[in-house]
């Protein structure tokens, strides 16, 4: 009895590792943030050292023109001048194309920087690959990172309505130290 359960608990792991071959975890608080270069929407590339001393809110988001997306982006929106108070830069990335983004920033008259990664490439470095009906796209997690480029506060599987306000909060505890 015990040799059989000792052997389904070790096809349970194997089968759990290739289930999650493909994905990969988030970095974690304290973690340096993965470097990364991705078009923006203005056009040319954005690259993240390029916000060393700087806070960078790194927020991952499913699509373009989405009702969640854009209250996200409404409330970054809302508070950027706040972040700005703060040192601090906000960066949206989903895997839309950067026509996409342009338009979904001039619609929603967006004035922080949107990058595209369609390749997913930053979205998995950041482990934030989900699957909907299929198709491959951001999950909805953002990362906030400190000036010396290590990640300060990690978010996943947030709420679109009151993100941004939480995120402000933890800036602001976080500057004060």
């Amino acid at each position: 009895m015990k040799k059989r359960f000792v052997g389904v608990l070790l096809s349970v792991i194997a089968l759990g590792g290739l289930h999650g071959a493909d994905t990969q975890a988030p970095p974690a608080a304290d973690q340096p943030a993965p470097d990364f270069s991705l078009p923006s929407a203005e056009g040319g590339l954005v690259n993240l050292k390029d916000y060393t001393g700087k806070w960078v809110v790194l927020y991952f988001y499913p699509k373009d023109f989405t009702s969640g997306c854009t209250l996200e982006a409404h409330n970054f929106e809302r508070d950027l001048t706040k972040y700005q108070s703060q040192n601090a830069v906000i960066l949206g990335v989903s895997a839309d194309t950067v026509k996409s983004h342009k338009d979904f920033c001039t619609k929603e008259g967006l004035n922080f920087k949107v990058l595209a990664d369609p390749d997913l490439k930053v979205i998995t470095k950041y482990g934030s690959v989900m699957e909907n009906n299929g198709v491959k796209m951001a999950a909805r997690n953002t990362f906030l990172i400190g000036p010396d480029g290590k990640i300060a506060r990690v978010y996943q599987h947030v709420s679109p309505a009151g993100h941004s306000a939480q995120v402000l909060e933890d800036l602001a505890v976080l500057t004060k130290k």
